[in-house]
């Protein structure tokens, strides 16, 4: 079973992109506190219309929750091989929002058939 649930601030501004196929996708990173002054600091990607609310509603310092999968890849590159581990975002619950605390935020749900392997 491979399910991931956080709950943390947007450690960097969300970043909308769209693949050549025309599909949005939003990366971010949010930081998970482990106590006094520690964190942890988790990649997420989201995608389709979940990552188009992503970067119009949240920016660095908003508070969301986060349920999703880990995804493992791994390439080479210059001849050295590299890796990384990100969270595949199924759900973003926008708790806070930094733009305005008075706006309606909706939550955003995505299937696995809405999300690209």
């Amino acid at each position: 079973m491979n399910i991931v649930v956080l709950i943390g601030n947007l450690a960097s501004e969300p970043e909308l992109r769209h693949t050549p196929a025309g599909k949005a996708v939003c990366e971010f990173r949010i930081a998970v506190s482990r106590g006094k002054d520690e964190a942890d600091f988790f990649s997420i990607v989201t995608w389709e219309r979940q990552a188009e609310l992503c970067a119009e509603y949240i920016a660095k310092g908003s508070k969301v929750g986060v349920e999703g999968r880990l995804l493992h890849s791994t390439w080479e590159k210059d001849g050295a091989k590299r890796s990384k581990i990100e969270v595949v975002a199924h759900r973003v619950n926008f708790l806070g929002s930094k733009r305005d605390a008075h706006e309606e935020i909706p939550a955003t749900t995505t299937t696995d058939e809405d999300i690209p392997f």
